[in-house]
């Protein structure tokens, strides 16, 4: 019996949620008296052996020979090495990857499948975890009767710890993957300078920017800030800023410390994308707003004014500190 944790990676490089799920694995394997297996892809380099910091008693690499739309292939290779280390239960990141290959997963190894988790397990026969539901406005307790469960870990809703050890083992592992058919022609990439998903604030903002040329101060907001930057999704269906960072219940399901939302009405659509944000900041003409209902924070005034006057207190609070 172990727990096996899919340690995800982008380009060789392991990012905040790949810490962040080795922590909640290691943290489940240790409620469940047994041992943390990694699996990662790529060689054993400096890079991964980092994994042994997050609590990883073992490190499994499969040498990269995935497209990078292979999620048949990439889910085949996961299965047969969770069940090759006695996998009972299977942790992956609730990101696009893992959304994508969870379910491969769980029909493969014939366990069940449980998204959106935000705690360890509070019991393990049955198997019960809370985890987020009705587009994250609500929590439930989810239970698993099967032998395997796979769980899909919610995105910045654990807190990275590091767990040194040093007796943890590395080994290579080829694998027997299944021929997929999907090929990418073209793989487009976000130019933004913090992704949003590793982002502990993001500025946002929407039509009440009335144009592309307007968003030079949502960026030098951002960049004091040390932000990502996101949009509504009328902003991006129009072209005023790229898919990449449209958030909501259609886009990217974000759950940053601080989400400044500035002339963004409030849709449903919308807050169903950003309402696991610990501190949510509303600014808008409007004081109706529905962002209002749901804010911690609300500004009523004009994005022209406010945003400027931010900008400029910023600047002296950083220069007189």
């Amino acid at each position: 019996m172990s727990v096996v944790v899919f340690a995800e990676s982008w380009n060789g490089t392991f990012k905040k949620g790949t810490f962040e799920i080795l922590t909640y694995a290691h943290d489940v394997a240790k409620k469940m008296d047994t041992k943390c297996v990694a699996i990662t892809i790529g060689e054993i380099s400096d890079d991964v052996k980092v994994l042994a910091n997050y609590g990883a008693d073992k490190v499994v690499s499969i040498p990269n020979q995935f497209d990078a739309c292979d999620n048949k292939g990439l889910s085949s290779a996961l299965a047969q090495i969770a069940d090759s280390e006695g996998a009972n239960i299977v942790i992956l990141s609730n990101t696009n990857t893992g959304k994508t290959i969870g379910p491969r997963v769980a029909v493969k190894m014939d366990a069940s499948f449980i998204s959106n988790t935000v705690d360890v397990p509070s019991e393990s026969s049955p198997l019960l975890v809370k985890k987020k539901s009705f587009s994250g406005k609500a929590f439930e307790m989810a239970q698993s009767h099967a032998d395997k469960t796979v769980i899909a870990l919610s995105p910045n809703a654990y807190n990275i710890m590091q767990n040194n050890n040093d007796s943890c083992d590395f080994a290579t592992i080829d694998c027997q993957v299944e021929n997929t058919n999907v090929s990418s022609i073209n793989v487009e990439k976000a130019s933004g300078k913090i992704s949003l998903a590793e982002a502990e604030i993001v500025i946002s903002a929407g039509r009440g920017l009335k144009g592309p040329d307007n968003w030079g101060m949502i960026e030098e907001l951002a960049d004091l800030l040390s932000a990502g930057t996101a949009c509504s999704k009328p902003v991006s269906d129009i072209g005023w800023r790229p898919h990449s960072e449209h958030v909501g219940q259609t886009g990217k399901a974000i759950a940053p410390n601080l989400y400044i939302a500035v002339g963004i009405s409030g849709a449903i659509q919308h807050l169903a994308g950003v309402n696991s944000s610990k501190v949510m900041v509303a600014i808008n003409t409007d004081p109706e707003a529905p962002f209002f209902k749901a804010a911690d924070y609300g500004i009523v005034g004009d994005a022209f004014e406010v945003v400027p006057r931010l900008i400029e207190e910023i600047k002296q609070f950083k220069s007189s500190n």
